[in-house]
């Protein structure tokens, strides 16, 4: 019981640290690529993310269930992706003007390898709060809630540093501080409570004892409708980390708003999004026991709808910067209300044997198929508009994503089941 009296603020910190390190680049990015004339690349990165999660995430989740402890599994990723993403920061201090080339191919091994921790942090903190005999449906979302002020510090601090009088959000250094928090987590992680593996047993299937075994939960109509979903909803995850700070950024070119704080500090004006995250998770127990999934992944895909609405309407002066802030007021909902929600449907409708691999499952539809068939086509909408060449017309993209959230959210009331209510069909049957 020793090791799991502090299991709480243990799983804080981990979920802190993980956060960071996404957050130190993330909604910047965008931002240094187009200084350093790799603007119509942006596509590519914020794609490489979506790419490497159609695979990663679930072979390191099948290696986790059975090979290697997950938490061990969780370190070794963070050493490789924090070594990689310090390589591409020096890569870009050395070369002045960075080549996309080197910096892409840096960018995608750290990347590559920093996408299965999410489902790994998941999968080690369920494990340790079940050990701790907490139930995670309710101890799980105020942990996960310091992995958004994790996200938050790290985006203000990538904003307001300056090194060599340069802002962290415009300089290659976002990139190596990104790195050096993946080698903290490195080492935390082996300090976590072990995650038993199930080892294969005689007469197994080769699916069986590798852990393909949670491809099978597509012959389940409700769960095969679940991860389509999650792939189409997974396409509006990537759109604004990748263009709302380069966005912010265009109106910079115009006289009448280069001086407004939105333009000058625009991830610091994006980092409320993640303090309405923060707030919103909290919110997950109540709106779960009182709306059950269906109406709460609902209420997160409308979400997605105002998310790029207000975007679209906006301005950086008063009033218009206003609908901005509503944006991202209402991000925190249209994240948290399906990933996170998501994460426990799956957690809550597997067998420990397959839990980590379907979780690896859930990451490969979100951040995978999905991030990338976004990434790649709001890359598309983006170029059809013309918004670098003319910024006036970025409303008109805005509009175009927030059309097709509207009819993924149609299709998602129609198509997929309430649980609660096939439960107690299933019982009074």
């Amino acid at each position: 019981m020793s090791k799991n009296k502090n299991i709480t603020l243990r799983l804080i910190l981990m979920n802190f640290l993980e956060f960071a390190v996404w957050g130190a680049y993330l909604t910047s990015l965008g931002r240094y690529l187009g200084n350093i004339g790799l603007g119509n690349q942006i596509k590519w990165f914020f794609a490489m993310q979506g790419i490497v999660s159609i695979f990663m995430p679930t072979l390191m989740g099948i290696l986790a269930d059975r090979r290697i402890q997950a938490q061990k599994v969780l370190s070794l990723c963070h050493l490789v992706a924090g070594a990689a993403m310090i390589a591409a920061g020096m890569y870009c201090r050395n070369a002045g003007t960075p080549s996309f080339g080197p910096l892409f191919t840096m960018y995608s091994i750290s990347v590559a390898f920093f996408m299965p921790t999410i489902a790994l942090v998941n999968s080690v903190a369920y494990n340790a709060l079940e050990e701790a005999g907490k139930d995670p449906v309710k101890d799980f979302p105020p942990i996960r809630v310091f992995g958004t002020v994790g996200f938050i510090i790290s985006m203000l601090c990538t904003n307001f540093i300056k090194i060599d009088s340069v802002a962290m959000q415009d300089s290659w250094t976002q990139l190596v501080s990104s790195g050096l928090l993946s080698l903290v987590l490195c080492a935390y992680a082996l300090t976590m409570p072990e995650v038993p593996v199930k080892k294969g047993e005689k007469g197994q299937s080769l699916a069986e004892s590798f852990g393909l075994k949670a491809f099978t939960l597509f012959k389940d109509r409700q769960f095969a409708v679940f991860f389509i979903f999650s792939m189409l909803l997974g396409a509006a995850l990537q759109i604004t980390n990748g263009y709302a700070n380069t966005f912010l950024g265009s109106f910079a070119s115009n006289p009448d708003y280069q001086d407004a704080f939105a333009v000058k500090n625009s991830n610091a004006l994006i980092s409320i999004s993640q303090i309405s995250e923060t707030l919103c998770i909290l919110l997950i127990p109540f709106f779960m026991k009182r709306f059950g999934i269906k109406k709460v992944m609902l209420i997160s895909m409308f979400s997605w709808v105002l998310r790029f609405g207000f975007f679209g309407l906006g301005t950086p002066a008063m009033p218009g910067v206003l609908l901005f802030v509503l944006s991202c007021i209402v991000y925190g909902m249209a994240f948290d209300f399906f990933n996170i929600s998501g994460s426990l449907y799956v957690n809550e409708n597997t067998s420990n044997d397959i839990r980590s691999s379907a979780q690896g499952l859930f990451m490969l539809m979100t951040n995978g198929l999905g991030a990338t068939i976004g990434t790649l086509a709001a890359g598309w909408v983006v170029e059809k508009c013309n918004v670098f060449a003319n910024p006036a017309n970025w409303p008109t993209a805005w509009f175009i994503f927030a059309g097709y959230a509207l009819v993924v959210g149609i299709l998602f009331m129609i198509l997929f089941k309430d649980p609660e209510k096939l439960k107690k069909a299933g019982q009074a049957a």
